[in-house]
């Protein structure tokens, strides 16, 4: 990816890195609380409390890793494919500890890693067009080798999140955080891939595109 070279390598992945700890910090953390509370209380009710803590946490930081491992992991070697139904099930268990919910309409069939990457990492962008949760329709149409992917979050008070297309883009700005991170990664995955990201905003509605860039008559990228 020519772009990241505009980044550190070790600069990049520690960014990146950051951001994926970001994600399983909160329910590791919630784990260890109630570890704590096992080993400090008596009371029977308290306890239940916390292996219903644990249980939860454990479940929610094993999703997030899931997660992670398909939208930022390698995913096999050069020129995988992934299966889209592997992306709905990390997916969906992804956002069962968001505010949103997911209606995934993308049928199942074998895509380029680099799209389901990016797919993925799209879906997270969108968690940020609703803050205060909603709907995300996820859609995948078209035939290969560059289908579209579409994504439409709507909700109360949703938004385009903020520098989200510029760091699609490309473009890191004067400042990058491992927050701005994810989204650039997406755009540059997404360049990788012959995709190019449009957003656009109807009415509650933030609708992320990914489309391909040039196509020739046999369905391959042109100069």
């Amino acid at each position: 990816m020519s772009d990241l070279a505009k980044l550190e390598a070790l600069d990049f992945a520690a960014l990146l890195c950051s951001r994926v700890c970001h994600d399983i910090i909160s329910p590791v953390g919630a784990i260890t609380n109630g570890l704590e509370v096992l080993d400090e209380e008596n009371n029977e009710e308290m306890k239940a409390f916390a292996f219903d803590l644990i249980r939860k946490s454990a479940r929610t930081a094993s999703s997030k890793l899931q997660f992670a491992r398909l939208a930022f992991g390698a995913a096999g070697s050069v020129g995988a494919e992934v299966d889209l139904g592997d992306a709905e099930t990390v997916a969906k268990r992804y956002m069962e500890s968001e505010k949103a919910d997911i209606d995934w309409q993308a049928t199942r069939r074998l895509l380029p890693k680099n799209q389901v990457k990016l797919l993925l990492n799209l879906l997270l962008i969108s968690l940020q067009a609703v803050p205060r949760g909603g709907k995300i329709v996820v859609r995948v149409e078209g035939d290969l080798p560059f289908p579209t992917q579409r994504i439409e979050a709507t909700g109360a008070a949703s938004r385009i999140p903020p520098r989200v297309a510029e760091l699609l883009a490309g473009d890191l700005g004067d400042h990058v955080d491992a927050h701005a991170i994810q989204p650039y990664y997406a755009g540059a995955l997404a360049r990788e891939a012959g995709l190019a990201i449009e957003i656009s905003k109807d009415g509650d509605t933030v609708i992320f595109e990914a489309k391909a860039t040039s196509i020739d008559l046999q369905g391959e990228r042109t100069e």
